[in-house]
């Protein structure tokens, strides 16, 4: 149960991580660099951080549609955690 669990958490921190570097090269003039400089001096991060989180909900239905619950709850706890990671980034 908590392997399945931490196999859940992982594959969202790692989807979250692709969605991030996607949205970075898709939508961005600039440079991968050039556009985390933009993001650091803008205080961006949390922002860009709430768009990257999108495919923990592909994610999360794929294994919801599998039966494979305690993996959907690893994707949710890791999706709780990015959010206080927003709020916290977003306050700082």
């Amino acid at each position: 149960m908590k392997k399945e669990i931490l196999i859940g958490f992982i594959v969202a921190i790692i989807a979250t991580i692709c969605g991030f570097y996607l949205y970075i090269q898709l939508f961005s003039k600039f440079e991968f660099y050039e556009t985390l400089e933009i993001i650091r001096e803008g205080n961006l991060f949390s922002k860009v951080l709430g768009l990257a989180a999108i495919p923990n909900l592909f994610v999360f239905f794929v294994f919801l549609k599998k039966k494979q619950d305690y993996r959907a709850r690893g994707v949710l706890m890791a999706t709780i955690l990015i959010t206080l990671i927003m709020v916290f980034l977003k306050f700082l």
